[in-house]
């Protein structure tokens, strides 16, 4: 019996097939492989390669990773990662020098963030006051300063 991963994985193809105004066939040529082998994949009689997922993907001009998590192949955590990565590359209105940037300062908060372990914002050094505290709080309060002005309360 398929596993519930492949099953979903059918289910979604088909529902991107469909979205995308494609025949099961159009679908199978468009991604270099047979008809019959793309219909189990959506009936989810077969668990398919990262490869046909990839081909396939790309006649959906869907993202691969998405279909890579569906079919059991990577974590969600790990499409994130990719997904976060493939925007940044397909974006038109940044140059690769930018993408390449940007692409670095993500590794080094990702980075980061994995070497500060599970603390919070609020936890880490260098971040400053507590979570909900103002950025910037007077040294001493109005009232204790000797050259301070009395104010209204």
């Amino acid at each position: 019996m398929a596993s519930l991963n492949v099953g979903n994985l059918g289910e979604y193809l088909r529902e991107q097939r469909r979205t995308a105004q494609l025949s099961l066939r159009q679908l199978a040529e468009a991604a270099g492989v047979s008809n019959p082998y793309l219909s189990q994949i959506e009936r989810g009689l077969r668990k398919p390669s990262a490869e046909v997922l990839q081909q396939v993907a790309k006649a959906l001009r869907i993202s691969a990773e998405t279909l890579y998590v569906r079919a059991g192949i990577l974590d969600e955590k790990e499409r994130d990662e990719l997904e976060t990565r493939a925007v940044i590359l397909a974006d038109p209105s940044i140059n690769e020098r930018q993408k390449q940037v940007l692409l670095q300062i993500y590794d080094s908060f990702r980075k980061e963030n994995a070497a500060e372990g599970a603390s919070t914002p609020a936890e880490r050094p260098g971040d400053g006051a507590p979570a909900g505290a103002p950025a910037e709080a007077p040294a001493d309060p109005p009232g204790d300063r000797p050259d301070a002005e009395p104010t209204a309360s």
